[in-house]
């Protein structure tokens, strides 16, 4: 297990990801180990605690507790199934609720997600009201704040061409279309931000490839920066190929915006 040194609320965000729909989400195995636990059955437990408060609160236990097993590799080349889960920020905030109270990380675990859930009860809310021109502006600031922490995951992971990590995955997800090549379809000017031009549907779709591809390097502890760029690559071809199964619209088929949020932002501060 991993020694944690750090006593701030950022262990927890260091271990959130989010899925092909924004949602935010975080895996029981990682939250175990912040949370200084070193027995999974002990962990299981006090899930088991969560899962019925939530049962007793009349909320569907399967929209905040999904179970998603996985293989580790054991001694000799052997694997072995374990069980996992994918927990909702409520869920979070339910099982630190019923943990141990003399761990160190409980008190701000509990802390965290409190205020955090409440924040998204407000976003859920304010988003559902948003217009199409806040939505793009508040998934814009997701993406940038998802790249910068990717880029420093791609450092690590040996990439020094950030233009050729960034193309592959976009590459991917595209089918084949680098940065410039989605700008030119874009009818877009020299070095315009392509992302500044996106929907707020597209650019969910990015921000996804961003997340996932900085939870691959990490996962797969990448060292290579050819790896990084054909793990980047990948993952923007699965996120393709599964917008594609499930009927989806493709991301270069979202039509482009009029305005750019540049120019959105300029009208803004022109009225300030």
């Amino acid at each position: 297990m991993n020694v944690i040194n750090e006593y701030t609320d950022k262990i927890f965000e260091e271990i959130k990801h989010i899925d092909e729909e924004g949602n935010e989400y975080w895996l029981s195995r990682e939250l175990q180990q912040v949370l200084e636990y070193t027995q999974w059955r002990r962990f299981a437990s006090v899930i088991e605690k969560a899962k019925k408060a939530c049962d007793n609160s009349k909320i569907n236990i399967n929209d905040h507790f999904a179970y998603v097993g996985k293989t580790i590799k054991m001694p000799k080349g052997a694997t072995k199934k374990v069980a996992d889960f994918k927990l909702s920020r409520y869920a979070c905030y339910l099982i630190v609720q019923n943990a141990d109270p003399r761990k160190k990380f409980i008190a701000l675990g509990q802390t965290y997600f409190a205020i955090q859930t409440r924040k998204q009860e407000l976003i859920d809310t304010e988003y559902s009201k948003m217009t199409e021109e806040e939505k793009r502006f508040y998934q814009r600031d997701l993406t940038k704040k998802g790249n910068y922490s990717l880029n420093i995951t791609a450092k690590n992971a040996g990439v020094k061409n950030f233009d050729k990590f960034h193309n592959a995955g976009y590459k991917g997800l595209y089918n084949g279309e680098t940065a410039n090549d989605i700008a030119q379809r874009k009818n877009l000017r020299y070095r315009e931000d392509i992302l500044d031009n996106m929907c707020s549907e597209e650019l969910i779709a990015n921000l996804f490839r961003i997340s996932l591809t900085e939870q691959k390097l990490k996962n797969e502890k990448v060292k290579l920066g050819k790896e990084a760029n054909q793990a980047h690559y990948e993952v923007g071809q699965d996120i393709r190929k599964t917008i594609k199964k499930q009927g989806g619209t493709l991301p270069e088929e979202f039509p482009t915006p009029t305005k750019s949020l540049k120019e959105l932002e300029h009208n803004i501060n022109k009225f300030d």
